[in-house]
């Protein structure tokens, strides 16, 4: 497991990942605040949903340029993009989930996560 990163801006890494779901119109963003979570595995969850393969995608790359041009960081590690059901884009402090809509209901991470702070970003 990758340790956190110290002087990295959690709140700045969300707020360019949001941008990035915003920009490929990803829809039902949602925030997870897990600071105040013991053992947890980030500060934040961003989470999203897509309607395609080229959806997911696109959302995918947005976050990546985003970030990017933000902040100068890239993914420590990236997950999903061949099945494009469920992509992870994790930036150690910060993880964004980008699912299709029926995949983000069946494994449901705002109720595994119930005790973070969840606030619904508008599209």
């Amino acid at each position: 497991m990758a340790k956190r990163k110290k002087g990295i801006d959690s709140e700045k890494l969300s707020d360019a990942i949001i941008k990035g779901m915003q920009e490929k119109k990803a829809t039902d963003i949602v925030l997870l605040d897990l600071r105040k979570i013991k053992n947890a595995v980030a500060d934040f969850f961003v989470i999203c949903s897509g309607n395609s393969d080229k959806q997911l995608e696109a959302i995918s790359d947005s976050i990546d340029e985003e970030v990017f041009k933000a902040m100068k960081e890239k993914p420590w590690h990236m997950e999903g993009k061949n099945n494009k059901e469920w992509m992870i884009l994790d930036y150690i402090n910060v993880v964004s989930h980008v699912f299709r809509k029926d995949k983000r209901q069946y494994y449901a991470l705002e109720k595994l996560w119930g005790d973070a702070e969840i606030t619904e970003i508008e599209d």
